[in-house]
Parts: structure tokens; sequence; C-alpha cells
């Protein structure tokens, strides 16, 4: 990413409360301690009109790429905030995971922890004693040793898609935490839609994102048509 990444060509969705954008796979959302280029530099070009910059109401991983919402000030910060803490917020992401499922579909039941004590550390793992996580998926594709699925996060815990995926045998690609890719590879991860109850007495509001080209072009080289998938549920 540059100085010159237009976010403006990315913005999905916009009404007075939310944005949601499609984030670009590795850009981080917020400031780490190595520093760098964040999405949050850019975020100022998202105002319009209004005094502050919109703020992220969620995580959404450096190397995922796809929807990403945004409040426009802090109440609808705050209400977003809620949404997303209570898992009323339907998030579907795309992935292409190496190996074959069994299955067709199922859940992932499965508790998460931090690895280390260090609260700087946000690598994650399977720990009967951690935080619930549960996540719906199924088979969106099969071919060549590789499966393209739907993943549909119930709770929100760090990095809980690629932990899960990686604990039932078949990583993300190119994970080079939880799988055995090597390190600066593409992560096979993306945001595909997200269904926000923002407003009670309307329809929830829903927002896809198109793949990036690396994910897009991984699907076409297993000879699947993203066109023809089955539709997010």
């Amino acid at each position: 990413m540059s100085n010159a990444f237009d976010i403006g060509a990315r913005l999905l969705y916009r009404d007075a409360l939310l944005l949601v954008i499609d984030k670009p796979p590795g850009l981080p959302v917020h400031p780490g301690p190595r520093g760098g280029e964040t999405l949050t530099d850019h975020l100022d070009a998202l105002r319009f009109g209004l005094p502050r910059r919109p703020e992220a109401a969620h995580r959404l991983d450096r190397d995922t790429s796809g929807c990403l919402a945004l409040g426009r000030h802090a109440k609808a910060l705050a209400r977003l905030g809620k949404l997303f803490a209570g898992s009323a917020v339907d998030k579907t992401y795309w992935a292409l995971v190496e190996g074959s499922p069994a299955e067709e579909a199922g859940r992932i039941d499965l508790p998460l922890a931090r690895r280390s004590d260090d609260p700087r550390s946000w690598w994650m793992k399977a720990d009967p004693a951690g935080d619930p996580a549960l996540t719906h998926w199924r088979v969106l594709g099969r071919a060549d040793g590789r499966t393209w699925l739907e993943l549909k996060p119930v709770t929100g815990r760090t990095h809980q898609l690629r932990v899960h995926c990686a604990a039932s045998g078949w990583p993300i690609l190119g994970d080079a935490i939880y799988g055995a890719a090597p390190r600066g590879s593409a992560l096979h991860l993306h945001a595909r839609t997200l269904s926000i109850p923002l407003y009670p007495k309307r329809e929830a509001i829903t927002v896809t994102a198109p793949p990036p080209a690396h994910i897009a072009a991984a699907v076409a080289a297993m000879g699947l048509q993203i066109a023809m998938s089955r539709a997010p549920s």
C-alpha cells in the first residue's frame, strides 16, 4: 500500500451511521508495535463532511480481505459495537483450505485461548479451558486436494477461523502461523458478507465484497466459478 491508495474506491456501503469498505489484504486496521502503514491512516478520506473520521467497529486481521464495518461517529460506533459483541451481526467468510473435510457441512465447537501470557501476542490455540468459539462451515467446491469453504463464525474470537480450520486438519491456504505456508504467503481468507441489523424497524443491511485477485485466481485454478457458487446462506 501507499499514500496513493484510494480508500474511496473500496467503499461498498454508506449511510448516516455506517460505512462498509472492502479492506485489501496485507493492510492492518490499527497501528501495531512495529509501526508502518495502517488502514487508520486513510480514514480521514471517508469523513464525508463529518468533523471526525470513522472508526472500525470490529476486527479484521491484516492478511484478511473483505467487508469491514466503520462507525461514522461515537454513537454509531457504540451501537455497532453492541451488535458485534452480542453476535447479532451475521458474518460470512470464504476460505481456501489445504485438504478436504469428510462431510459437506458441519460445525466446529472448539474453545480458544492465547498461546502466550504476553499481552502483545495474538497467537491462539485450541484449549478446553479457553473461551467458547463456534464456527459453522459448508463446502462450496473441491479440487486438487483443496477445498473452497464458506465459514460463518458465531463467536468472534481472535484468529478463530484460522485456528478452527487448522485444528480440523485443513489449514487455510497461505497461513504461515497455523499452517505450513512460508512466511509472506498470501492468506486465502476473505470476509465475503456482513449482515447488520442496525435499524430495528428495517431489514438488516447486507453488504458483499468481491474476492481479491489471489483468491479469485485460486478458485479459477481449481476449475470452479465464483459466479456459479451457492449464495451465502
